[in-house]
């Protein structure tokens, strides 16, 4: 494993076709109460952790915020339960100390705003029984839709804003950025939208475009992470997709060498590891070789999907600051 056992991977859970589902409560959080964050301007909380090598240059700019959707952390063996409970405290420790702390402090030189959301079982993406799933999805995103109303209403203040997202977190983003920001007035506040881990179709937005310069603005960005030669047998819904190369900053397939990967940042936080990886858009994939890093001998995966954050890692954050750049000066 690279890094984080936090975001949707196959074959950590069992398909079920089950029809039976425990219920959660159906009241919406209250997002006035910061226990129902995990990542808050006003609360110190594992996003605003900044690996050793990086703390040098750390600046901080209050004048931007970032809206961080987490994947799934919810994975372990199935009991019935379609969704979490905000309550479970484990469950909370564990985004915590994974997408919290290894995505969201990409972005933690802005203020950072990730809400805890009644999150779909892992399952949900692979079972057959797709309306249990879908109504799971759809609970999951009143929580991440209400998180932002109440963000936008009390803490927003006008601000520009970047929406970051990986796996589960990114279906719902998607949503998120079509009900608010595509050809609405709120994009006009948005610097970009990082989305990661999950198709977006190439259609699926109307008037918000993909990012295909490194200081565009205004767009979105996304891309899944496997090694080069390997397509994955997915079903046709995930054979069609936008990419964007993380090394270029470009929707195109041209090669980007491993020496323009500015660093990874894998298991151990503290350690910032440049050079680890190449990468090239095939197709509807992002390819890279095989990272090479301590102990990548060892490190046989064809899907890269828990790294597509932290195997690019300082140029997302460096590509962030760029367009936050771009964006004031326009």
């Amino acid at each position: 494993m690279i890094v984080l056992a936090s975001a949707c991977a196959r074959k950590q859970v069992p398909v079920s076709s089950s029809n039976s589902i425990t219920t959660v409560s159906v009241s919406g959080p209250d997002y006035s109460d910061y226990r129902n964050w995990a990542a808050l301007p006003q609360m110190p909380d594992p996003s605003d952790s900044v690996p050793l090598p990086l703390r040098a240059d750390y600046k901080r700019d209050t004048t931007v915020d970032v809206f961080f959707i987490h994947p799934t952390t919810f994975t372990m063996k199935e009991t019935g339960e379609w969704n979490a409970s905000l309550e479970d405290s484990s469950l909370n420790a564990k985004t915590d100390r994974s997408a919290i702390l290894y995505q969201a402090s990409v972005f933690n030189r802005y203020n950072v705003y990730a809400p805890r959301y009644r999150q779909a079982h892992l399952r949900a993406y692979y079972t057959d029984n797709r309306t249990a799933a879908t109504d799971a999805l759809d609970l999951a995103y009143s929580d991440i839709k209400r998180a932002f109303q109440y963000y936008l209403q009390t803490q927003n203040h006008g601000r520009p804003v970047i929406i970051a997202s990986h796996s589960q977190g990114t279906t719902h983003a998607k949503r998120l950025l079509k009900e608010f920001f595509d050809g609405k007035p709120l994009q006009q506040q948005l610097v970009a939208a990082y989305i990661l881990g999950i198709p977006v179709e190439p259609d699926y937005f109307v008037s918000l475009p993909v990012c295909n310069a490194p200081a565009q603005t205004g767009c979105y960005i996304t891309w899944r992470t496997f090694r080069r030669g390997f397509e994955p047998d997915y079903d046709s819904t995930y054979r069609r997709s936008v990419v964007v190369n993380p090394l270029s900053w470009k929707a195109d397939t041209s090669y980007s060498p491993a020496t323009l990967n500015r660093g990874a940042v894998l298991r151990d936080f503290n350690r910032v590891l440049p050079e680890v990886n190449d990468a090239q858009v095939y197709k509807d994939l992002l390819w890279i070789s095989r990272p090479h890093f301590p102990g990548s001998r060892f490190y046989r995966a064809r899907n890269y999907h828990i790294g597509d954050y932290n195997l690019f890692y300082v140029n997302i954050r460096e590509n962030a600051g760029e367009r936050v750049t771009a964006y004031e000066q326009r």
